[in-house]
């Protein structure tokens, strides 16, 4: 199944009423032991689905979309494009709590370029979903190969999982590094380490195609 058709399956999922989500809300918070009810808790459940449609806009966005405006007027530029240090803010799938961290995205062109933008869109655009960053690194790497089909693409994300740090074994500090590599960041060695140092990540990951 292709991104935009997973896109398409995501969109035709029965949305519940935002009635739904404030009474969801209620409960969870007398099931907390509290009372939905009381001056300080009153707007709670207006406000959190607020905030949940600000965290989870991504769905309603289809990162394929972002990708095919692109620039064929490049005088022959033929080497890597690099967008570093995109900050963004997920939600784990497991516990639905934060994911804070930052992708590193590169791709080599092939007669054609796409706005720097729109690379820091598809980051948004699936980070803010339910996700495991493992996934997250897959699904924007190969949105890019797919629509831009170019001669390589890399990502790598190095991010913070809160529900490693605030519960379960509470472990601050600690931050995961997944990536990602097709084409040339694949097969190429010096492609992927050139890449690897332009990020500053641990070489260590340089022997591995993603």
């Amino acid at each position: 199944m292709t991104s935009s058709q997973k896109i398409q399956t995501l969109q035709k999922l029965e949305r519940p009423s935002r009635e739904e989500a404030l009474g969801a809300v209620e409960t969870l918070i007398r099931w907390a032991g509290d009372d939905p009810a009381r001056e300080g808790l009153a707007g709670t459940p207006d406000r959190v689905v607020k905030s949940f449609e600000e965290f989870f806009e991504g769905y309603a966005v289809d990162p394929v979309e972002l990708l095919e405006r692109t620039f064929e007027e490049v005088e022959g530029y033929d080497e890597m494009v690099l967008l570093r240090d995109i900050r963004f803010e997920s939600h784990c799938e497991h516990h639905m709590a934060p994911i804070i961290g930052k992708a590193h995205v590169a791709y080599m062109p092939d007669n054609r370029v796409v706005g720097i933008s729109k690379l820091a869109r598809v980051v948004e655009a699936y980070a803010r979903r339910l996700q495991i960053q493992e996934k997250m690194t897959a699904q924007i790497a190969n949105t890019i190969n797919e629509v831009l089909n170019p001669k390589g693409v890399a990502v790598v994300i190095e991010a913070t999982h809160h529900c490693m740090t605030t519960r379960g074994v509470h472990k601050p500090g600690t931050s995961m590094v997944t990536s990602r590599m097709l084409g040339m960041f694949r097969t190429n060695a010096s492609t992927r380490r050139e890449f690897l140092s332009l990020v500053g990540t641990p070489t260590s990951l340089g022997h591995d195609g993603g």
